[in-house]
């Protein structure tokens, strides 16, 4: 049996299509391309949309937006922040993400090919903001949070979303064996917020 190629796969196979959405959140609006193959095509899904609305940001930060996708977290910080970094391991996704960055006029951010932190090695940021690969499954969620700390300032967070159904006991339990605090800071439509403190 063949299996399509997960959005967290480097190469995609599954043929080309763009869909362009636009999205008005925390006061600013977006035009995002969105591209089959590469997460939650054609629209902004609501995971991503409850993270966006709650993160935490502050300006000056350097913030990294681990598996980008086609880029709405990174490129809506960008807005807040000193600096923006993205990554993902899906090169489509990465393509897409940079054409977002040019559309919605980014300049003070890249995005970065590779897998989960391979891309920011030796690097520290004052938080690490995901929408978690839930489907990749529960080896490559406790690597994003169990090596969080090691890329993160001092007094940095790892904010991400997660469905409370698919994960989010495991998470938090996860988060609160990592960090010093762990604090909810949304939920709603079936996901959760957490922000771990380290």
């Amino acid at each position: 049996m063949f299996l399509m190629p997960h959005y967290y796969s480097r190469d995609q196979s599954t043929p080309m299509k763009t869909k362009l959405i636009e999205v008005c959140i925390r006061g600013y609006c977006f035009k995002f391309i969105t591209a089959s193959g590469v997460f939650s095509f054609g629209k902004l899904d609501r995971g991503t949309e409850l993270l966006i609305k709650n993160m935490i940001l502050k300006p000056g930060w350097k913030v990294l937006d681990l598996g980008c996708g086609y880029g709405p977290i990174g490129i809506v910080a960008s807005r807040f922040v000193e600096y923006v970094v993205m990554t993902d391991i899906n090169k489509r996704a990465v393509t897409i993400a940079r054409k977002n960055m040019k559309l919605n006029n980014v300049s003070n951010g890249e995005v970065r090919l590779g897998n989960l932190y391979e891309p920011v090695e030796g690097e520290k940021f004052n938080s690490i903001i995901t929408n978690p690969p839930v489907h990749a499954g529960k080896d490559v969620l406790r690597e994003i949070v169990i090596n969080a700390p090691n890329y993160l300032h001092d007094d940095g967070m790892l904010q991400l979303v997660i469905k409370t159904r698919l994960g989010a006991k495991f998470i938090k339990e996860l988060m609160q064996d990592t960090f010093t605090e762990v604090v909810e800071l949304a939920k709603g439509s079936g996901y959760r917020v957490y922000a771990g403190i380290a």
